[in-house]
């Protein structure tokens, strides 16, 4: 098992607006979601930056700080260590044409997610 990077960054906050208007306006980030509850940035490297206010209903077991995401090479694998290790992810893994994913909560409380690249 290889964590390559941290490949994402999300964060849920009563503060929408104004944590929208941080990343695109002082930042400067790509746009590539301005939706009610959901913003979503691109850094220069190619990392996305989500920010979900507080009616954003599918993102409500995150908790009051970021939630970051860790690249790895084989997910599967990962997520079975993580498992056996008695890492509890949340929910079924997720995916689309690019990506597969699933949060977990870390033995520190906190919610971070497991990302593999298609």
């Amino acid at each position: 098992m290889t964590a390559r990077s941290l490949a994402w960054l999300g964060v849920r906050t009563s503060n929408f607006a104004a944590m929208a208007a941080f990343y695109r306006d002082v930042l400067g980030l790509e746009t590539l979601r301005d939706a009610p509850n959901d913003a979503r940035f691109r850094l220069a490297d190619g990392t996305e930056v989500h920010v979900y206010g507080p009616h954003d209903a599918a993102h409500d077991f995150f908790g009051p700080g970021p939630v970051v995401a860790l690249l790895v090479d084989d997910f599967p694998a990962t997520r079975a260590r993580m498992v056996a290790a008695g890492i509890e992810f949340i929910g079924h893994p997720q995916h689309d044409d690019t990506a597969i994913w699933n949060h977990f909560r870390a033995p520190d409380g906190n919610i971070y997610e497991l990302i593999s690249r298609a």
